[in-house]
């Protein structure tokens, strides 16, 4: 066996910044191979593949919207093609149309709806049937799917965020049993993370004022950092052996506060 097939393989969609980002380069240096997904600019993307390759990973860039169901099977078919198998996919990518008070009903157009589920919840449905096929016959192979504390809330940047996050936690149930034994499904439930997303989300005033109200309630008395969320994949990756349907609450402790 050679050594890039002795390795390990991750493919981590919208892995250009935030979470994804971070668990791609985590993945990197934990002696895994990488395949990094982003769906319009290719400058940070290839900059996060720079930093896997200095980490010492084989690294496949590959640029695709995963709304497209067509553009999941191309992505999938370029992964086989360079690596042959898939360990792990981390179905990061995720999309909010716009920030809207969750009292305001009349901000949220069907269309907003459609969109944000386009990519959350069907995204993730199509990647993960994509790149399924991929990983028959491998050891402890499994799926985390990125969600949210709005799924589990009913708040974050919008109501269609918030129904979009609950039936990604959902649909992780689903393929949990879909896929058992072969694959183990799980999802991971951040909460307010410290990115450049969010900032740009709701506004770096707005951040910052969201910030102080989550760190103070948190029993942590801290937001999420990005590496945190990709640890803990990290962990559901390779450790959590017999861990699968789990929706895992990545919160600093907010919900009990």
């Amino acid at each position: 066996m050679s050594e890039k097939n002795s390795k390990r393989v991750c493919v981590v969609t919208g892995s250009s910044a935030g979470i994804g980002a971070a668990t791609a380069l985590w993945f990197a240096k934990q002696n895994c191979n990488v395949v990094i997904n982003y769906s319009r600019d290719p400058v940070p993307a290839e900059a996060i593949a720079q930093s896997c390759r200095a980490a010492g990973a084989e690294v496949l860039v590959v640029r695709a919207n995963i709304a497209d169901n067509d553009q999941c099977l191309a992505l999938a078919a370029q992964v086989r093609e360079r690596f042959g198998f898939v360990d792990t996919l981390v179905n990061n990518a995720g999309a909010s149309t716009k920030a809207v008070d969750i009292k305001d009903l009349n901000a949220l157009s069907a269309e907003d709806f459609q969109a944000t589920y386009a990519v959350n919840v069907i995204g993730t449905f199509q990647m993960s049937r994509a790149i399924a096929p991929l990983m028959a016959g491998r050891a402890n192979a499994s799926i985390i799917n990125i969600s949210s504390i709005a799924g589990a809330m009913g708040t974050g940047s919008s109501i269609a965020y918030a129904a979009s996050k609950g039936a990604v936690n959902t649909l992780t149930l689903a393929l949990a049993r879909s896929l058992a034994p072969a694959v183990r499904v799980n999802a991971i439930v951040p909460g307010m993370v410290n990115s450049n997303w969010m900032r740009n989300l709701l506004g770096p005033e707005q951040f910052e004022v969201r910030r102080k109200r989550y760190s103070d309630r948190a029993l942590l008395k801290d937001i999420i950092e990005p590496d945190d969320a990709a640890r803990t994949a990290y962990w559901l990756a390779t450790d959590a052996v017999k861990v699968t349907g789990q929706i895992i609450n990545l919160d600093a402790g907010f919900m009990m506060g």
